[in-house]
């Protein structure tokens, strides 16, 4: 059986009147003796519409006294609760009278003085500032959000940049140190090719100054045959032994003499080419070492301008 069970104009515990429609379902439960034995003497010789006036009654007997003991609000916001007290008092009446309560929901709550209107609006208006605090909240949390993101790139793009200029500045640095190291092996290589272009040059000034030692002995030796070839043909030729010793003599001495001379001038001559190929190989020793220093010098500025110019 469906009852409406309908509560109109009762007041709340808060003294405001308002009309509550419930909908239950009950039933003689035939399954139970005992309910069926209650059933009978209670409801013997009724008929069904009085069975089911007795239920109704009953429920909106429980209905009214349990909206009397809620508030509005509780009653509105909470139908569950008030749903779950009126079956559950209910129930036990109609128990003991043999009709079991199948179940019982509030269909409908209302009032004249707009009290509920009033309460929906407030609730509306809770939820609009609820949803308006919320969005605001979204939009915060999405602008601190986007804060932070644009934060972190720019701190990402500040290390990458911080990076990058460091890397430029070992580039730079090694670049420096390679052409230092360049420029000192070339100088090195310039200073190692002068070196060898003096010995060398000091080694054919050597070999010249011997050729015109071995040019003056043999010169000399030429000198000496001469002299030997004219005292064979003095002795042939002279035929007077005084004169012809008196000649070989002065002859011998003049050849001395001229022997002496050249041996002279050879020994000079070779004294001072040999100075000239020391002088000549100091002279470009020293040169070489100076331009090898001074471009040494020149690599390290302009290392240290470039280091200076990336720091």
């Amino acid at each position: 059986m469906t009852l409406n069970v309908v509560s109109p104009k009762v007041f709340t515990n808060q003294g405001v009147a308002i009309s509550v429609t419930g909908v239950a379902q009950v039933k003689v439960d035939a399954s139970h003796e005992q309910m069926l034995r209650s059933a009978c003497e209670q409801f013997l010789g009724k008929s069904t519409a009085e069975i089911e006036n007795v239920a109704l009654e009953t429920l909106e007997g429980h209905q009214r006294a349990i909206m009397g003991t809620m508030s509005v609000e509780e009653i509105y916001k909470d139908r569950q609760k008030f749903s779950n007290q009126v079956f559950d008092v209910a129930k036990t009446d109609l128990i003991n009278m043999g009709v079991s309560v199948v179940s019982y929901v509030i269909k409908d709550i209302s009032d004249e003085q707009g009290y509920l209107l009033a309460l929906g609006m407030a609730r509306t208006a809770e939820v609009k500032r609820d949803a308006s605090i919320g969005e605001a909240e979204a939009m915060r949390d999405s602008g601190i959000k986007a804060a932070k993101a644009d934060q972190a790139k720019l701190a990402s793009k500040f290390i990458n940049d911080t990076e990058v200029a460091k890397s430029q500045r070992n580039l730079q640095l090694k670049k420096a140190a390679f052409d230092k190291e360049v420029n000192t092996r070339k100088a090195e290589s310039e200073l190692a090719y002068q070196l060898q272009a003096a010995k060398t040059k000091q080694q054919i000034k050597e070999e010249e100054m011997e050729i015109k030692v071995v040019e003056r002995k043999q010169q000399i030796n030429v000198q000496e045959q001469e002299i030997m070839r004219r005292e064979k043909e003095l002795e042939a030729q002279v035929k007077r032994p005084a004169q012809a010793e008196k000649f070989r003599l002065e002859t011998l001495a003049e050849a001395n003499r001229q022997r002496v001379i050249l041996e002279a001038d050879a020994h000079a001559e070779s004294i001072r080419l040999k100075g000239e190929a020391e002088a000549f190989a100091i002279e470009a020793k020293a040169k070489a070492e100076a331009e090898q220093m001074a471009k040494k010098a020149d690599a390290w500025k302009d290392y240290q301008d470039a280091a200076d110019r990336k720091s």
